[in-house]
């Protein structure tokens, strides 16, 4: 890995405070609230606000009037265009890349759960560990895909995530998994990542176990997964303790632990993975630490396959393989990138040795 490489790459946020064009954020969702107040903290002026025509109906964002998509992109005068969602739309990322062809276009790595947001020098400053969790990995592409990640997220620039994009089916064929995977889904949303898990076994399987916190998420959760045998479901947050937690209302990534808000009941994996697990996935909206944390028993005792999300918080994507590595060193550990604006769905393939 080299050091100097990335030191010599500028900044996102630095570009946006000398880049000397108008500048406009396309997008009006909960991305675009925090790169508006992260512009505001680093006295980046925003121009305007544009979403894409079939969504704009003369509404105001923010204290801007939404503009649409067409006009912006009719009107020629040069201007810094900066995303603010994502997506993995054929037809959203093509249109992303329309505007790259004309302007000059930059997407933040912004947390996707709280505040926070990719930081060069704060990189830095954490660099050992970087270096650490780079050597662990496995084989070139996770070398290569680790790579192209740190500097998307130094320069906002998605022609490096191209460059590292992978087919997420070929990703998790390297988990290479069987009829008798006891499954484990922490996250499990509406059900969508256990109908993967059945297509990837053939519909063999000894067991699943999902675990979703949204009400709303785990009744569609119940409704989509009746279709399967053997499988269990809870309607709980995945975490370090066996407990109770107040989160803030809203759903899915909007929500988070608040002192006020509906209660919740939180589980540890190593609670209800007493009988065994053979494969888990992670993917708790960043409470990723505070799960693998509820892991360690489990992880330890049956060394279950893993895929965990590295995308929730700016630094996961080397401080969760270091820690995986810590709670069981026995691993082969992967990296992969999956097609998608701006780097979410960057996983963690782990395989037992």
């Amino acid at each position: 890995m080299d050091k100097s490489y990335f030191n010599s790459l500028e900044s996102c946020w630095d570009r946006l405070k000398s880049c000397g064009k108008p500048v406009y954020i396309y997008g009006m969702g909960n991305g675009s609230e925090k790169i508006l107040h992260l512009f505001d903290r680093f006295g980046i002026k925003c121009d305007g606000i544009f979403a894409s025509d079939d969504f704009v109906r003369g509404q105001s964002f923010c204290g801007f009037k939404v503009q649409r998509f067409s006009d912006v992109m009719a009107d020629s005068t040069d201007k810094l265009i900066v995303l603010g969602f994502g997506s993995s739309l054929d037809e959203i990322m093509a249109r992303v890349q329309s505007i790259e062809e004309r302007f000059e276009l930059i997407a933040p790595d912004t947390s996707v759960t709280d505040n926070g947001y990719f930081d060069k020098s704060r990189f830095f400053d954490l660099y050992s560990k970087a270096e650490r969790a780079y050597s662990l990995l496995e084989d070139d592409l996770s070398r290569k895909t680790f790579e192209c990640v740190t500097a998307y997220k130094i320069t906002g620039s998605l022609k490096y995530l191209r460059e590292c994009f992978c087919d997420e089916r070929e990703a998790q064929g390297l988990l290479g998994l069987t009829d008798t995977e006891q499954y484990f889904d922490l996250g499990a949303y509406r059900g969508d990542t256990v109908d993967s898990f059945v297509k990837l076994v053939n519909g063999k399987y000894k067991s699943i176990t999902a675990v979703e916190p949204n009400g709303k998420n785990f009744r569609k959760c119940e409704q989509n997964t009746q279709k399967y045998q053997n499988v269990t479901l809870y309607n709980a947050a995945a975490w370090s303790e066996c407990t109770q937690l107040t989160f803030s209302k809203g759903a899915g990534r909007q929500a988070k632990i608040s002192q006020s808000g509906t209660q919740v009941t939180a589980l540890t994996l190593d609670s209800i993975a007493q009988g065994g697990c053979t494969f888990v996935k992670y993917d708790v909206e960043g409470a990723d630490c505070e799960a693998l944390l509820g892991s360690v028993k489990t992880i330890r005792k049956f060394s279950p396959k893993i895929c965990a999300a590295l995308y929730h918080k700016p630094y996961d994507y080397f401080l969760l393989p270091l820690m995986l590595c810590r709670i069981n060193a026995d691993y082969k550990l992967y990296m992969r990138q999956s097609r998608y604006y701006p780097c979410w769905e960057t996983n963690l393939y782990c395989v037992p040795l």
